[in-house]
């Protein structure tokens, strides 16, 4: 498993090694949220050549054809509809596959967004604000949200549309687990997320969400049946479901526009049962002003007077919701 690791923190840097980890970066915007991969040394070692396997699957993939932006592992191809092309392979050189950070599934990864379910339309107009420059991050480090802005609005129209017409058109279903706990296993940066530490260790939360693989090797091999977990401080859903509700005052209720259940509403997209570090992105990102669009005047008026406890405490609430 450590060599798969090292290999997917090079990933979108290199493909022809590993890389050693040094400390983790200083960041003004919370690490948890936006993992800023840390300064990497090149090592010598070649990727292994062993075809890697998972259970539940018939398929095997090497290392390198693992790591290839531009062409998607697909472990469970009867489990989803055909790709288009713009999906499962990208164009080179312009922009990658979408599948490859996205997943085959749509369910995503906690450094980008979740697509399975969204509108159509939606989606569309996301790519719109990426490529207009309306929509950017509060982290320039943050190397997920960097790559949409610099690659892959290149999409041609009609590119943009079958990729935003096949997410669509998959079931939402239930990928994180939330769980509120005072202490959690010792982690650090790899591949854009959180990682435990080994030999494991832990430590307090605090003021965090710590949101991980729960099995960091079937996440590494891409295995878009394993989720992940998200632990978050303890009496946080409680507390966001009250401000969710308009609690507090600092908001209007949040189903107002995200609907019953906060299943979305319209060209407002769902965010129950979503990434609870990616809503907290999302929040940051509107109320620093890097996120622009349509929606996002209206977004900002609801988040203008959150402070980070309240983020973590709508994005637990929200994330424990059924999809």
């Amino acid at each position: 498993m450590g060599h798969v690791r090292l290999l997917f923190c090079v990933l979108s840097l290199t493909a022809s090694g590993f890389v050693l980890l040094a400390d983790t970066p200083t960041q003004s915007t919370p690490y948890w949220a936006y993992c800023v991969n840390p300064p990497s040394t090149l090592a010598s070692n070649a990727p292994g050549t062993k075809p890697k396997h998972i259970p539940g699957s018939d398929a095997s993939f090497t290392p390198a054809q693992i790591a290839d932006l531009f062409e998607v592992p697909d472990w469970h191809p009867a489990s989803h509809p055909a790709m288009p092309g713009v999906v499962a392979h990208g164009r080179k050189p312009d922009f990658f596959a979408c599948a490859y950070c996205h997943l085959p599934n749509g369910e995503g990864r906690p450094e980008n967004a979740s697509l399975a379910g969204l509108p159509a339309s939606y989606i569309v107009s996301q790519i719109a604000d990426f490529k207009n420059g309306i929509r950017k991050s509060s982290e320039p480090k943050f190397l997920p949200a960097t790559n949409m802005t610099d690659r892959e609005w290149k999409a041609s129209d009609q590119e943009i549309a079958a990729a935003a017409d096949y997410f669509s058109k998959l079931e939402r279903k239930s990928w994180i687990r939330v769980v509120e706990t005072s202490d959690v296993p010792k982690t650090h940066v790899a591949g854009w997320m959180l990682v435990p530490d080994m030999p494991a260790a832990t430590e307090p939360i605090g003021q965090r969400i710590i949101e991980t693989p729960e099995n960091v090797e079937r996440t590494e091999l891409r295995d878009d049946t394993s989720g992940f977990v998200a632990y978050v401080p303890k009496g946080s859903i409680k507390r966001g479901k009250f401000l969710a509700a308009g609690g507090d005052g600092k908001a209007q209720p949040c189903a107002k526009c995200h609907g019953p259940g906060f299943r979305g509403s319209g060209n407002v997209p769902p965010i129950s049962g979503r990434s609870p570090t990616y809503i907290v992105r999302q929040l940051y990102d509107i109320q620093s002003g890097a996120r622009h669009g349509v929606l996002a005047p209206q977004m900002r008026k609801q988040v203008q007077n959150l402070n980070l406890d309240d983020m973590i405490a709508l994005a637990a609430f929200v994330s424990s919701l059924k999809p």
